[in-house]
């Protein structure tokens, strides 16, 4: 993987990245209502760029377990000023976590540089908007909606379903006339899956790495990682440094996290450790 062009600031892939999540929200399962306010927002967004995040990922709706769905001018009302306030202020991209054609022409208008869409261009419009945005997309897997989505998620094959799947949304978004060298997957850890499926889908993610385009994953406090340490989301670090580590050794270029400072680190040895190794075996 190399350098990806986000509206005129590179994200260079040749490494593991890490994508800061600054969610201008009241529900978010973790950070909810945080960084509703502007100031408080762009505060922290410029903290996780100075512990070393190579893209910030702003959303304005929450998608956890039972979320409400926001109205889009309430949605553009909250992501917007944000993205106005701290383009010019940071020279890392800007994404756009949203499902709405609205939300995300607005948001690239006002200087984000990535769509992540964790219905991958399905809502009517996205997939045009997506297009004429001319920016990268992020397109995740997610089986059911937010509201629902972990009732009773079944697979036959977790793995190879989620992959199909991703496969046939890179196919739709360059036959729509998107760059091949724009899309980036997600595989979707906790939106409709069990524990046992997101198990799965990390100890398989070199399966959806070969599909070509590069792979974001965000496992950061999730539940799964609750489930399995008996942790509370506030004290869920070491399991989601432990997950982020995993990832990257399977393949994943992108990894989407709340705590950053301590991602790049862990990221920077585990790199290390995979050049060595890769060297040596030359």
């Amino acid at each position: 993987m190399g350098l990806i062009d986000c509206a005129g600031k590179s994200l260079d892939l040749s490494h593991p990245c890490v994508m800061g999540v600054l969610n201008v929200t009241p529900d978010s399962f973790s950070d909810g209502g945080g960084f509703f306010d502007v100031d408080r927002a762009l505060r922290r967004a410029e903290c996780m760029v100075e512990e070393g995040a190579d893209i910030l990922d702003i959303g304005g709706e929450s998608t956890r377990p039972g979320a409400a769905p926001v109205p889009v001018h309430e949605e553009i009302e909250r992501v917007v000023p944000v993205i106005e306030a701290l383009a010019p202020r940071v020279s890392v991209p800007i994404s756009i976590d949203t499902s709405k054609p609205e939300v995300m022409r607005a948001a690239v208008n006002a200087g984000a540089g990535m769509i992540n869409d964790v219905r991958a261009l399905r809502e009517p419009g996205a997939l045009e908007a997506a297009v004429g945005a001319c920016v990268p997309v992020c397109l995740m897997h997610m089986q059911g909606e937010p509201r629902t989505m972990q009732a009773a998620p079944v697979y036959r094959d977790v793995v190879s379903e989620v992959r199909d799947f991703l496969h046939r949304r890179i196919q739709v978004c360059v036959r729509a006339g998107m760059a091949p060298e724009q899309v980036l997957v997600d595989p979707g850890f906790g939106f409709g899956k069990t524990l046992a499926h997101n198990l799965a889908l990390l100890a398989g993610l070199a399966e959806l790495c070969s599909l070509g385009p590069p792979v974001l994953v965000g496992l950061s406090r999730k539940s799964m990682l609750g489930t399995l340490t008996g942790k509370p989301v506030t004290e869920r670090l070491a399991g989601s440094l432990a997950a982020a580590v995993l990832a990257v050794e399977r393949g994943a270029c992108l990894v989407r996290v709340h705590d950053v400072a301590a991602t790049v680190d862990v990221l920077r040895v585990a790199w290390a450790v995979r050049v060595r190794r890769q060297n040596e075996t030359r």
